[in-house]
């Protein structure tokens, strides 16, 4: 039906006949010459409609915002004075010939270029429209060429593309399963998977050697920015492989993407054990454009006359820190208010701070309501955080976990605020995590997944508290692209794993006999990575959320606004699947 995209327009196309298919972007009436911007997915071309082609003008006299045209032309350059060298097709138009209208358009619920002023709801709900806008068109073109550069690389170096299932198994991986109702046998369910975790470590075993597949995944949690309830993974697994063996295909793998796609060459990617990054970040995915630390005083603060200070030093659980600003003291009263009602929501109870204000007048070139509880640690402190005239010094003093929640999140929230990155890209490896955690229960919980390797499986059970696995993830810019490990390859390791999780032998057998019998059969050492496809392109797009480069996201209630999913079923549906409603869920269904 077309011979040329809309942003395909240019002046080496000068007196040929074209004919372009797309949206009515704009319409203008300028004395009795109609003019219409014409849209499609490449860009926006100018047509010119005059009185002189009856028919042709008659059509476009009617058309109005979003109409669906087909228009024939001839190309010719704009008349001096009109060129716009802002638009890339800004130095031609087409006259047109022949304007056909295939489809007409309501009202839109909101002009493409002031979607700004209507709320994201009204956005999702006509996300057909939405998507119409140049920059969503661009996010989405960008994330296809970033599959395809993905695949490419892999498949150069040698990876199979192979697809998992869907219809799956309940498995334990941090977060709530999908579940799907099974018709052909009753009471029974799949789940959607939460990864192909276990799926890619048996294609080790079978020998396919190298994996991958961008893979769609799924897991019902609470939703935040940078989380959606089915979200799409760059996956891959290899054989006969160490650490560095996986870190070093994927960091050439992102810096080519980014060379490729933005024309950019990443800098360096230092490595940090996850030890580190906590007592000087606060995080284990943090963002080192921004220069400002944490600096541990709790040895200083033992013995202050201050139990806020003093409680939390002496605690084995504890951690008092300080967060120096450079030039923060001009900070107002209401904003440092402002920062210390941002730390409560990671729990801490308040925001001590202390401006330097002159460091020469000793106690006196100090403001702040807590000096004089520490009068004798003063200096030592100044000087062990480097304080200058100017600065602002924030503390943070509790258990060592809301300490770094807070004071980590305070470090990215001034971050921004007050302009402190000194470079556009940095990327970082996050090395030597724990094997585990301790859960809200006061129960070991796998930090990333319990079919990671430990460093040392003969101390495991003994020490489990002081194990390291052999994961790494990667981070830039503080988002935590990807993460990965060495897997467990030994079927006996993996029961030692189990065991330290307190899953018995039954349980084991139960939820994991499939893994462990393919692990009895000749498993190799292998390793791999899973990246979050989805803030990659976040990330490469400068989107806000990754709603932003989703073609049809889910809302942070995990609700389909476009297709009103999830909704009711019918009985007849739930009746094959085997499934009554109690009674309080069928009439909240009903009343919905």
């Amino acid at each position: 039906m077309r011979s040329h995209y809309c942003g395909q327009m240019n002046e080496g196309l000068v007196d040929q006949d074209v004919t372009l298919c797309g949206w009515v972007h704009r319409r203008r009436d300028h004395g009795g010459v109609i003019f219409l911007d014409m849209r499609d997915r490449d860009g926006l071309a100018q047509v010119v409609v005059d009185p002189d082609t009856p028919d042709a003008f008659a059509s476009a006299d009617r058309v109005r915002s979003e109409y669906v045209l087909r228009i024939k032309g001839r190309v010719r350059m704009r008349p001096e004075g009109t060129r716009n060298p802002n638009l890339p097709t800004g130095m031609i138009e087409v006259l047109a010939r022949e304007v056909e209208v295939l489809n007409s358009a309501e009202t839109p619920p909101f002009q493409l270029d002031e979607h700004g002023k209507v709320g994201e709801d009204v956005r999702l709900r006509h996300r057909y429209v939405d998507l119409r806008r140049p920059e969503m068109i661009e996010r989405l073109r960008l994330r296809s060429r970033i599959t395809h550069s993905v695949r490419a690389y892999l498949e150069e170096q040698g990876f199979l593309d192979i697809e998992t299932p869907i219809l799956t198994r309940a498995t334990p991986e941090g977060a709530r399963d999908y579940l799907v109702p099974s018709r052909t046998h009753a009471g029974e369910f799949f789940a959607l998977p939460q990864s192909p975790q276990l799926f890619k470590q048996l294609l080790m075993v079978a020998g396919f050697d190298r994996y991958y597949q961008i893979a769609k995944c799924f897991r019902d949690e609470d939703l935040r920015a940078d989380r959606q309830p089915e979200f799409t993974q760059i996956d891959l697994e290899a054989s006969f492989v160490e650490e560095q063996d996986i870190m070093a295909i994927t960091e050439e793998m992102i810096r080519h993407l980014f060379n490729e796609v933005l024309s950019v060459d990443l800098p360096e990617f230092p490595r940090m054990t996850w030890h580190d990054a906590m007592r000087r970040y606060g995080s284990d995915k943090p963002d080192l454009r921004n220069p400002l630390e944490l600096v541990d005083v709790d040895d200083l603060m033992k013995d202050v006359d201050f139990k806020v200070f003093s409680g939390p030093a002496n605690a084995e659980d504890g951690r008092v820190a300080v967060l120096r600003v450079p030039g923060g003291a001009k900070l107002t009263r209401k904003e440092i208010d402002d920062y210390t009602g941002f730390v409560g929501i990671y729990g801490a109870r308040g925001l001590a701070w202390i401006k330097v204000n002159e460091r020469a007048k000793g106690l006196e070139g100090l403001q702040s309501p807590i000096v004089k509880f520490m009068e004798g640690v003063v200096e030592t402190l100044l000087d062990r955080v480097g304080a200058e005239d100017g600065d602002i010094l924030f503390f943070g003093a509790d258990r060592a976990k809301v300490v770094n929640e807070a004071m980590g999140a305070l470090r990215v929230r001034l971050g921004a605020d007050l302009e402190l990155y000194t470079r556009e890209w940095a990327p970082l490896w996050v090395v030597d995590f724990p094997m585990f955690e301790r859960d809200d229960s006061g129960r070991l919980a796998a930090l990333h997944h319990p079919f990671t390797a430990p460093v040392d499986a003969d101390s495991l059970l003994a020490h489990p508290e002081q194990a390291l696995s052999r994961a790494y993830d990667m981070v830039l810019n503080g988002t935590e692209l990807g993460g990965g490990s060495i897997r467990i390859h030994d079927q006996q390791v993996q029961r030692q794993v189990f065991e330290a999780l307190g899953i018995g032998e039954a349980e084991a057998r139960e939820k994991f006999g499939f893994l462990l019998d393919g692990l009895a059969h000749g498993a190799p050492p292998h390793g791999g990575l899973a990246f979050g496809l989805d803030r990659l392109v976040m990330l490469m797009t400068g989107g806000r959320t990754i709603r932003d480069v989703i073609a049809f996201p889910k809302t942070q209630s995990a609700a389909c606004l476009m297709t009103e999913a999830p909704g009711p079923v019918s009985g007849e549906q739930l009746k094959e699947l085997h499934i009554r409603l109690r009674q309080k869920a069928a009439e909240s269904t009903a009343s919905s």
